[in-house]
């Protein structure tokens, strides 16, 4: 007997080869989201040498991406801000700042007054389609 390449052995079993992730509804958001923020950072490398290479790089990535990097899925606050409780103050300072801007020049928002991002109550890649169910 010989051994094959598996993309031989799935076409010899007309097993079409995809390169589609299936659904995922129990994954982590929260890493879903560094992994893509990270693919498409300029600063990431085109190959990852050896685990220094990419050590280093996760050195500088992931205390810009909790510390600096606002997400519009959390109502652009950084995680740590959310993490740590404040994005409720921030959000009210937020909302003064638009008051103000509103207040002194009211032509520059010509449907309504200006309000920051909601935050979110819950947070998922794919929800299920009764939740309830699955928060027990």
């Amino acid at each position: 007997m010989r051994s094959k390449p598996v993309a031989l052995l799935l076409a010899d079993l007309s097993v079409t080869k995809t390169h589609s992730r299936p659904y995922t509804s129990n994954d982590n958001p929260y890493s879903e989201s560094h992994f893509r923020t990270m693919k498409y950072r300029p600063e990431f490398p085109d190959r990852i040498g050896c685990i220094q290479d990419s050590g280093a790089f996760c050195q500088t990535f992931f205390p810009w991406y909790n510390d600096e990097h606002r997400h519009s899925g959390i109502g652009m606050m950084s995680p740590s801000m959310v993490h740590h409780g404040a994005a409720v103050s921030i959000r009210e300072n937020r909302q003064l700042v638009l008051d103000a801007a509103y207040r002194d020049h009211p032509e520059r928002f010509v449907r309504r007054p200006p309000s920051p991002p909601q935050l979110p109550k819950e947070v998922w890649i794919n929800k299920p389609l009764n939740s309830d169910e699955n928060t027990h």
